[in-house]
């Protein structure tokens, strides 16, 4: 159960709706998403994390299915329900296959198994696995 009100398009505010219909256009649905209703509640937060996750989620050196399967990853390990399921049909929808969504559950559960065993030993890190910034050129 949610701990805010959801907003519906018809009870939110002209800022509201003028992002509701951004998302709307940009998504081609009919009406958005539970998480943009409870972001509705703060106009600021809704319009802020609406062209944040706009801009970050659009296709660039990294194509749209790989970023949402690293979202997946991401809500996997933050355990965010709501978060791996739109994610996940978001994947899906945009072309990710049964195949890849099977590999990606391997990685993270493998990810998490062996983080947690770095963890527990306290496994220092090689020198040469040093992160020294970006690659040049």
């Amino acid at each position: 159960m949610a701990t805010v009100t959801l907003i519906d398009y018809e009870n939110g505010s002209a800022e509201v709706q003028a992002v509701f219909d951004d998302i709307k256009t940009a998504r081609n649905v009919p009406d958005v998403n539970n998480f943009w209703k409870a972001l509705a509640n703060y106009p600021a937060l809704l319009k802020r994390t609406w062209e944040s996750s706009h801009e970050v989620m659009a296709p660039g050196a990294l194509d749209a299915v790989t970023k949402e399967m690293i979202y997946i990853a991401v809500s996997i390990v933050n355990n965010c329900e709501y978060c791996i399921h739109s994610h996940t049909a978001s994947g899906f929808a945009k072309g990710m296959s049964t195949e890849q969504y099977q590999e990606l559950l391997a990685v993270v559960m493998m990810a998490s198994q062996t983080n947690a065993a770095a963890t527990a030993m306290q496994v220092p890190v090689d020198q040469k696995f040093l992160a020294t910034g970006q690659k040049a050129g």
